[in-house]
This record gives structure tokens, sequence and C-alpha cells, in this order.
């Protein structure tokens, strides 16, 4: 077992969740010794944890909670937050000033947003549907914030249905960061919420490049409402832990992956 002390509450609590995602179950005594620290500790990291909707306590550790792939951002805002930092990374170094780029909704997306301010970036236009995404981007200097409107969905903090279609009609954009639920090299991109692919749809539509930003643990799942199949898609930044026989043929299919 990996011994990781000195983390921060907040990276600690990051990993319990990640260590969730990958085993389905955890228990005090293993993470006390694994993060060097004190059970006392771990109970309140799992109770935060529970509050947040990540896990279910059970009787000395917790198991995650599978109320389906739907979950509340306040969730996936906590997992996998170091590869979703690398592959923001990787998308900031497609973008070129002057471009108008589309930010859809999402965490990993939002890690976007962030990179675009701190960058060396004079001028870019942003589109997005996404209220967290556009309040980190609403005093970046460099930004020209466009938002379509649409309906409130407060699980994904995004906006969707016929009003956001209308408006993105009129508009073109060089780049689409497209986040995903679930990738399947047979099917395509899918996501829980139908107004939401219909959103993205019309956003693939107005762009020259489709980019699906997505972590590794987003592979080989689907979901409900299909977004776009693989051959409506450009790029897939992804992060190293990718499966290979995934990445193989999603490359087959002619996407281009990218590791992070």
């Amino acid at each position: 077992m990996a011994i990781e002390p000195g983390l921060l509450m907040k990276e600690r609590r990051r990993r319990i969740s990640d260590l969730l995602q990958e085993r389905g179950r955890v228990t005090v005594i293993s993470l006390a010794q694994r993060f060097a620290t004190s059970a006392v500790t771990i109970r309140a990291d799992l109770s935060a944890l529970e509050r947040a909707g990540v896990l279910i306590r059970s009787h000395g550790g917790a198991l995650l909670r599978r109320e389906g792939d739907d979950q509340p951002l306040a969730v996936k805002e906590i997992l996998h937050h170091a590869e979703k930092v690398r592959i923001a990374q990787c998308a900031l170094s497609l973008i070129q000033d002057g471009e108008t780029v589309i930010l859809d909704s999402g965490t990993t997306t939002a890690e976007i947003a962030k990179q675009i301010c701190e960058s060396s970036l004079q001028s870019v236009n942003v589109i997005t549907n996404a209220l967290n995404v556009a309040m980190l981007l609403a005093n970046a200097p460099m930004v020209r914030l466009i938002m379509p409107g649409g309906i409130l969905r407060r699980e994904s903090n995004s906006l969707s249905g016929h009003i956001g279609e209308a408006a993105l009609a009129a508009l073109q954009a060089d780049r689409l960061f497209l986040g995903a639920d679930a990738i399947d090299p047979a099917l395509g991109v899918m996501t829980p919420h139908l107004p939401e692919a219909q959103l993205n749809l019309k956003m693939i539509e107005i762009s020259r490049q489709v980019i699906v930003v997505a972590d590794s643990s987003k592979l080989l799942r689907r979901n409900i409402s299909l977004i776009a199949h693989v051959e409506q898609l450009h790029t897939l930044i992804t992060d190293s832990a990718a499966p290979a026989e995934v990445v193989e043929e999603l490359r087959r299919r002619g996407l281009k992956v990218l590791l992070a």
C-alpha cells in the first residue's frame, strides 16, 4: 500500500474519493495508515464526503454511492482532480489568440477556464452554457464572455433548452471543448440529460473542431442520451490511465487521442 503522508485536507479528501472510485469501499484503518493521520481525522473526512454525496458511511469505513451516473457538480469537482488539471493544461495549449472557443458545462471545462485566466492569452472569445465556468471567467480581462441562455439545471450548473439552441445557431466557433459523462468507442459521447445532449449537438454543428475532454474513468461507460458518434468528433484529451485497447480503437475510428 502506498503511503501518502502530509497531504492537505482538500487533497486528502480528493484522494479518498479517487480510492472509492477505484475500489468501491474503504476502511478507516487503511486510510489512516495510508495518509499517516488519525482515525478521528479520517472519520471527519468521510463525514464531509458523505454530506457532499460522494459516499455512504458503513461500519468501520465507507461505500461508494451509486445512485446513477448523474452526480452533483460538487461531487464531480473532487473526483480525479489531478487528471482534470493535466487535461485542462493540454487543452489550453490548443487555444490561440483571437479564437472563439466553446466551453461546455462540467468540472473539466471549469479547469480549462482556470487555465485561461492564468494564461498569457491576450484575447479570446468564450461561449459557455455553464454558470460556474462563466463566474471563473467573468473578471478575466482577456476574455469576451458570451452566454447563450436557457433553463438552469442545478445539478450541473448549466443552461440548456430551446433558448440556448436558438442563440447558438447565430454563432460560430473555432473549437468546442466538450465534456462527457460517458464515452463508448462503439457508440460515442453520452450524457444523462437529454436537453444538454441537444444543446451539445448544436455546439458541435457551429464548431470547426470538436475536442472532448474527459478523464479515463469516463471511458467504456454508457449513458441514456447520445450527444454524438465518434465520427463526429476530432480529438479526445484524456489522462494516461486510459486503457490502451480503448485508445487504439478510438484512433482506429479516426479520433485523435491526446494523453495528458
